[in-house]
């Protein structure tokens, strides 16, 4: 049986944050799981666009997967270009994160 981790990263909370963005990066780079996607989510969207040290560390993430953040909520805080432009796939994830789970993607939730 293979290993699919799904990380969803919705804090606001920096630390936080970027520990979640730590292991999506080190469990992709020394190949901890078989498999893993990454969702930005919440308020974790509005970190991203305002804090240097998050964009930097999410822009590990770019090397293995990209990133898919939430379109309904980024639209609502007028923030969808941004995310774009920093790479990552703004999509409306409410079906994603169930298809992974449907898929048997673990999720990891910080």
């Amino acid at each position: 049986m293979s290993s699919k981790v799904m990380v969803i990263i919705s804090t606001a909370e920096k630390a936080k944050a970027l520990t979640g963005i730590m292991y999506a990066v080190n469990a992709q780079k020394h190949k901890w799981v078989d498999d893993i996607k990454v969702i930005f989510f919440g308020p974790f969207e509005n970190l991203l666009c305002e804090d240097e040290e998050v964009i930097k560390a999410a822009s590990n993430l770019l090397d293995y997967e990209t990133p898919i953040a939430c379109k309904f909520l980024s639209d609502r805080d007028g923030i969808s270009d941004t995310l774009e432009k920093l790479g990552v796939n703004v999509d409306y994830v409410g079906t994603i994160i169930s298809g992974f789970i449907e898929e048997g993607y673990a999720p990891m939730v910080f």
